[in-house]
Parts: structure tokens; sequence; C-alpha cells
């Protein structure tokens, strides 16, 4: 277990230099590679922990290499094909079977995580779908709880496809014309971890809150 998480850790630390091996090694088929990653990050709550923002921008990175099979042109659908789907397979999960998840206190499922997800959309009602899709973990669960608390499909779809086409233009896109800049490409580590503390920040703002808070 200790071995796996040491190399996820290093996949996402260093995802430029692994998907590169991917393109090298399955060539077109890192496409499906990359949309099943991003749609299990985003339609399984049980697989949070995969790589989405960090994916995202080293595939746009990449994409603007020359001598490189991937094409940002179809990066951009393939990845909003990925995470619209698994927002609504999250949905329609937590529709037909969040209360039961709810009871019970399952080890793959972490309850704070649902806790915290719910409190964000008790602040901010359905915009948290779009919110959450810059937020890692939170909009893994996001989609879930929406489907628990029978938010109305069409209102949480128009959230989604708002959601969805925002992150993947902002990251992939980013990789694309910034990706490549010599001190973000010398230094591609540091962005990754910029961008995963970026994207924690709120987390960690509402965190130390409720810490302040309990203390009064």
């Amino acid at each position: 277990m200790i071995d796996l998480i040491k190399e996820l850790i290093d996949i996402i630390l260093h995802i430029d230099v692994h998907l590169q091996q991917w393109v090298t090694d399955y060539r077109t088929w890192t496409y499906l590679i990359l949309f099943i990653i991003v749609f299990m990050e985003t339609g399984f709550v049980v697989t949070p922990f995969l790589p989405g923002d960090s994916l995202l921008f080293a595939a746009g990175t990449i994409a603007a290499m020359e001598r490189h099979p991937l094409l940002i042109t179809a990066l951009i659908p393939l990845f909003l094909a990925a995470a619209f789907g698994g927002d609504n397979t999250n949905y329609w999960t937590g529709r037909l079977l969040g209360h039961k998840v709810y009871e019970k206190n399952y080890r793959l499922i972490r309850r704070e995580y649902l806790d915290k997800t719910h409190a964000f959309y008790e602040k901010h009602g359905g915009k948290t779908i779009i919110i959450a899709r810059f937020m890692p973990i939170i909009r893994t669960f996001a989609p879930f709880v929406a489907g628990v608390g029978t938010m109305h499909y069409l209102r949480f779809l128009s959230f989604s496809i708002v959601g969805n086409v925002l992150w993947v233009l902002s990251f992939c896109l980013g990789g694309y014309f910034f990706g490549n800049i010599p001190f973000v490409r010398n230094n591609f580590t540091i962005a990754i971890l910029t961008i995963i503390f970026v994207s924690l920040l709120p987390i960690l703002i509402g965190g130390i809150k409720q810490l302040l808070k309990k203390k009064q």
C-alpha cells in the first residue's frame, strides 16, 4: 500500500515525464488512458486521489510540443466528454445509492469528505458544481452529494456543463500556452505543486476558519 502511494505521488509530481512515456509507449492509445483517468477521478467516489488539474495542464503542455501525437483539438473534447460523463455517473450514483452510503461509514468513502462537500453546498448552493470543479477531492464528491440531495437534474446539468468547460479550457489551454515557457518547463514539478496548492487553498482556508470558530 505504501509503495502504491509513493508511486501515485511520483506520477502526480512528475506527470509530464510519465505522460510523455505513455505517449512514447502507447501513441494514440494515450487518449484512452487520459479519458479513463479523468472519468474515474470525476465519476467514482472512491478515486478522488487520481490526478486532474495537473494531468490536463501536462497534456496541454505536451500537445504544444513538436513531434507528439497529442493534439489540443482532440484533447479538449476528450476531457470535456470524460468530465461530463464522470459528473453524470457520480450524480446518478448518488441519486440511486447515496442514502445507503450516508447511513454507513465505508472505508473507501471518507465520510469527512462527504460532510465537507455538504457544508460547501450549504454555503454556495448549486454553484458548488462549478466552484468544486477547480478543487481536488471536492469535485469528486460534489456531483455525488448533488444526487443524494436530489438536485433537479436539469439544474445540475447546466452547472456541470459550465464548470467542465471552464475547467478543461483553463488547464488544457494553460498548459498549451504556458507549459513550455522555459522557466515553467525547467521547474515543472514546482508548477504542478503550485497548481495543487492553489486548488486546495479554499479547503485549507475553510478548515482554518472552522478551527478558529471552535476555539472561540
